[in-house]
């Protein structure tokens, strides 16, 4: 899977500005980075509603309360803004966290506070190769949410970002290796290696169904309002 390339303050700051002066368009400079429109207007917003700070990447998630959570999500299946208005509106920093907001909405899943709340370890810990499923599983079925995972099974946020990551790249036999104990790939047998590719696997399914439902609810909502 794909990762988002990492572009400097700079960078950012020098779009953004001569955007907003009539120099370029987003078209032009996603094209010369090799993105999409979507995030040159993403970085646009965050600068419009968050000022020059938006723009800064930082490697701890921004914590939004579970009101913000729920009126951004009202306020789209309303038809009162789209994605790049309403992260202006709340200050939300990525139009994909409204959108993983609106899926957890519309699956009946609580909108909680993120970033407060919860322990996360700072410090990693020694973790078996079924909780390493267990986790990737959590991660996967939950749109990639490291801190959520990392909160829910008591590890690391890099542990919950590197097991995934590691799944993703190389499969299930990545999971196992960790400091401690480790099964040999001999003792790792393939019933096993099924059982536990399966459980993932249906995180994925369950995921792309949940996917599915919300596009069409999205399309339903379009409809609507022409």
């Amino acid at each position: 899977m794909g990762r988002k390339a990492k572009f400097s303050f700079e960078i950012k700051i020098n779009i953004v500005q001569r955007y907003l002066s009539g120099k370029t368009s987003a078209n032009h400079e996603a094209q010369l980075l090799g993105i999409s429109g979507t995030r040159i207007l993403e970085w646009i917003s965050l600068y419009q509603s968050l000022g020059e700070e938006g723009l800064i990447t930082t490697s701890q998630n921004t914590a939004y309360s579970s009101d913000t959570k729920k009126n951004a999500v009202l306020d789209y299946l309303n038809g009162k803004g789209s994605y790049s208005e309403l992260c202006r509106k709340y200050g939300i920093r990525s139009s994909s966290q409204l959108r993983n907001w609106i899926l957890k909405y519309n699956g009946h899943e609580k909108l909680k506070a993120s970033g407060t709340g919860g322990r996360i370890m700072t410090k990693g810990r020694n973790t078996t190769f079924d909780e390493r499923v267990e986790i990737v599983q959590y991660c996967i079925a939950h749109n990639h949410n490291y801190r959520e995972t990392a909160e829910k099974h008591q590890i690391s946020y890099q542990q919950a970002r590197n097991y995934t990551i590691k799944y993703e790249s190389d499969g299930v036999e990545a999971l196992n290796d960790s400091r401690g104990k480790r099964k040999s790939k001999e003792q790792m047998n393939e019933l096993e290696k099924l059982r536990a590719e399966n459980k993932i696997l249906r995180a994925e399914k369950e995921r792309a169904e949940m996917e599915v439902s919300f596009l069409k609810k999205l399309e339903e909502i379009e409809r609507r309002r022409y």
